[in-house]
C-alpha cells in the first residue's frame, strides 16, 4: 500500500510517497535515481497509472529501500517542504459522480424522495479540480448557495468494458477523497447538475491516492466531514446504496473505463442544504473531508 501524491518541489512538478506517519515525503525521482539507477520514474500521476503494476512494484521496492536507508537521506523531505497538487489534474474523462448514493442524504434533500433503483450519474469537468489546501472560490458573482459534499473517489487503473462485478477491484488503482462542492441555486435553476457542480475549483481532490486497497479494508472505513471544525457529515461506507464494484460494473456496461478515470461515490447526510435553516459556505470557511485510510482533504473557501 502506497500513499502517492503529486507535488511541487524544487520548482518542479513531481511524484512523492507520503510516509505512514504523514511527516515525511519520499521524492520518487530522487529515490529512483539513487536507489534504482536505470529505472525511469514517471513524471506525473497519469503516467504512473498508465504503467500500472510495473510502476507500483518499482515504487514499493524503492520505498522499502528508502525506509531502510533512513530519513536523513536526501530523497526524504519534510511535509512542509512540498506544495501538494491534486493527485490527478486532467483525467481522461470528466469526473464521474454518483448522486443520492446514501439513503439518508437522498431523504434530507427531499423527504418524499424515492431511493434510486439505478445509480444517478453526472459529471464534473477537469477545470473544477484543485488540490489539498488550495483555495476554493465560492463565485459570489454567480451563486450564494455553495454547499459541500465529502466523498470517497475511486481511481481506475486498468482499462475495461463490461467489467464483471466480481472483477471490479482488479481495475482499481487506488482511492482518494473529493469534495463535490455544489451551487444549489444553479443546480435548481438549470434543472441539472453540471453547471451547479462544475464551477472552477468545485472538485477539491486528494490529499493522496492510496493504492492496493481491497473491498474488505474499505468497508471498515468511516467518512467524516467538518466545517470550521464542526462535524457535519459522518457515515460508514457500508451505507452506500451502490458500492464500488456495483458502480464500476454498471458504468462500464457500455462505456470503456480508462486508466486515470475518477468515480466519486456519493455523499452521506449532513450537507448544508439539509440543515434547518440551510447553512451554506461563506468566504473563510474551512471544509475538511476525512477518511482514516486516506487522511484529510482540507480547503478554505475564498471569494
Amino acid at each position: 500500500m502506497l500513499r502517492l501524491l503529486s507535488m511541487k518541489h524544487n520548482d518542479k512538478e513531481q511524484l512523492g510517497v507520503e510516509s505512514e506517519d504523514g511527516e515525511r515525503i519520499l521524492v520518487l525521482a530522487d529515490a529512483f535515481r539513487q536507489l534504482q539507477p536505470g529505472t525511469e520514474c514517471p513524471v506525473d500521476m497519469s503516467t504512473a497509472i498508465q504503467r500500472g503494476e510495473s510502476f507500483l512494484n518499482s515504487a514499493a521496492e524503492v520505498m522499502e529501500q528508502a525506509l531502510a536507508k533512513g530519513e536523513d537521506e536526501a530523497f526524504w523531505v519534510k511535509i512542509d517542504e512540498v506544495e501538494r497538487r491534486a493527485p490527478i489534474t486532467k483525467p481522461p474523462k470528466n469526473i464521474m459522480c454518483v448522486g443520492k448514493n446514501y439513503a439518508a442524504h437522498a431523504l434530507e434533500l427531499d423527504h418524499d424522495a424515492d431511493l434510486p433503483e439505478h445509480p444517478l450519474i453526472f459529471t464534473k469537468p477537469h477545470t473544477s479540480i484543485v488540490g489539498h489546501e488550495q483555495p476554493v472560490s465560492i463565485h459570489p458573482e454567480v451563486t450564494d448557495q455553495v454547499d459541500y459534499e465529502g466523498e470517497v473517489a475511486v481511481v481506475i487503473g486498468r482499462e475495461g468494458t463490461k467489467i464483471k462485478r466480481e472483477e471490479a477491484w482488479n481495475h482499481v488503482f487506488g482511492v482518494t477523497l473529493l469534495n463535490d462542492v455544489t451551487a444549489r441555486d444553479l443546480q435548481a435553476r438549470h434543472k441539472q447538475f453540471f453547471l451547479g457542480k462544475g464551477l472552477d475549483g468545485f472538485s477539491p481532490l486528494g490529499p493522496v491516492i492510496v493504492t492496493d486497497v481491497d473491498e474488505r479494508t474499505l468497508a471498515k472505513q468511516h467518512l467524516t466531514v467538518t466545517v470550521n471544525g464542526e462535524t457535519r457529515q459522518s457515515a460508514p461506507l457500508t451505507d452506500m446504496i451502490f458500492d464500488i464494484p456495483d458502480l464500476i460494473h454498471i458504468i462500464s456496461r457500455g462505456m470503456t473505463l480508462e486508466p486515470g478515470d475518477i468515480i466519486a461515490t456519493g455523499t452521506p447526510a449532513g450537507v448544508g442544504k439539509g440543515m434547518e435553516p440551510p447553512q451554506y459556505l461563506r468566504a473563510g470557511d474551512e471544509v475538511s473531508v476525512h477518511l482514516p485510510l486516506v487522511g484529510t482533504l482540507r480547503n478554505k473557501m475564498t471569494e
